[in-house]
């Protein structure tokens, strides 16, 4: 009998503290995320009037017939990703934010309103949730979204606000005192060309913020020698949403869904800027790193205690698993098993096209 087991995910930290931290996670079915371990849908549910809210966010607000608590709201199970494991959505200043939420009660008497993460304090006044969509704060950093009736306020947990630095703020290869370079799009010039739409700002007090079941924004912080706060990231959450995915499909094959299992993985790199990407060898000069959409992942898929060439390509049989059920997250693979490297490791990324290649 296969014995309950955990799962550790070392990840890059901050430089100070960097050195060979493990993070432990437990994986427990229906308990990926704190907000779905307790919802449940409530009964006999009906459609909001509101199906502009709907065609927003992708998902149906659900209104429950029962109205006996005054306010009864939480993020609906697609507000999750695709993995049911993100923790985080993203938006611009003053943007369009999808946020699928089941509401009891009737929604058309409901306002809702951000509130910093740091201190929860109003971000913007409140305003009718019967609009098109919900508009994300105009200043850039983390929120909760809180709902109100009659009076009565109520924070939905679940899920984080992160309001993005537009592209833009950068000024040449510097934001705000942080270096980040210059990207193929500025060099040629071109609006066309592939850049981020923002660069998340990450503080020494939000840099393990989980934004997904077993990632943390530090996880996407530049490895590189910038000692300076506040530092800058683009994240992509179709990297997120595909990552944890894969992990689901690997412990699927490992003990099926209502076992534990122990499984490491050292998560290499993720945002790269493409200053620091020119200093990695054997780095593509257009990494896809560079936009937040890439990791570069070892995982001990089979649980031997070891990091190896087998556990390599069954991470990219599970890669392909993903993207063949879930065709909007295809994107580049790449499989690295030489023996110049510490050992074997897969490059997985969100890109929109197919693309695989070995070294």
């Amino acid at each position: 009998m296969t014995q309950p087991q955990s799962l550790y995910l070392k990840r890059p930290v901050p430089r100070r503290s960097r050195w060979a931290r493990l993070a432990t996670f437990t994986t427990i079915p229906l308990a990926a995320l704190g907000v779905i371990g307790f919802y449940r849908p409530p009964s006999a549910l009906s459609t909001t009037p509101f199906g502009a809210i709907a065609a927003a966010t992708g998902a149906p607000m659900v209104v429950a017939a029962d109205t006996d608590d005054v306010l009864a709201a939480e993020p609906s199970t697609d507000a999750f990703g695709r993995s049911g494991a993100l923790q985080v959505r993203f938006a611009l200043p003053g943007g369009a934010v999808q946020y699928p939420l089941v509401v009891k009660g009737n929604p058309a008497s409901l306002t809702y309103q951000w509130l910093r993460l740091s201190d929860s304090a109003a971000a913007d006044p409140g305003r009718a949730l019967g609009s098109d969509t919900l508009r994300a704060p105009r200043l850039p950093g983390f929120y909760r979204l809180a709902l109100a009736r009659d009076g009565v306020r109520r924070i939905v947990d679940g899920v984080t606000l992160a309001v993005m630095v537009p592209f833009e703020e950068k000024k040449g290869g510097w934001l705000d005192g942080y270096r980040i370079g210059t990207y193929l799009a500025e060099r040629l010039h071109s609006r066309k060309s592939e850049r981020p739409a923002g660069f998340v700002q990450v503080t020494a007090a939000t840099a393990e913020l989980p934004i997904s079941k077993h990632l943390r924004l530090a996880d996407f912080l530049n490895q590189d020698d910038q000692e300076t706060w506040p530092r800058y990231a683009a994240v992509n959450p179709r990297v997120l949403d595909k990552l944890e995915l894969v992990l689901e499909q690997l412990q699927r094959w490992r003990g099926g869904e209502r076992s534990q299992l122990r499984m490491v993985f050292d998560l290499h790199s993720a945002f790269r800027s493409p200053a620091h990407n020119r200093k990695v060898r054997r780095a593509a000069h257009d990494s896809r790193h560079q936009y937040g959409d890439a990791v570069d992942v070892a995982i001990d898929a089979d649980g031997d205690g070891r990091m190896t060439v087998r556990d390599a390509k069954l991470v990219a049989q599970a890669v392909e698993i993903v993207e063949f059920r879930y065709p909007d997250l295809v994107g580049g693979m790449g499989l690295y098993t030489s023996r110049r490297y510490r050992h074997p490791y897969v490059h997985i990324d969100a890109r929109g096209k197919r693309a695989r290649w070995t070294s």
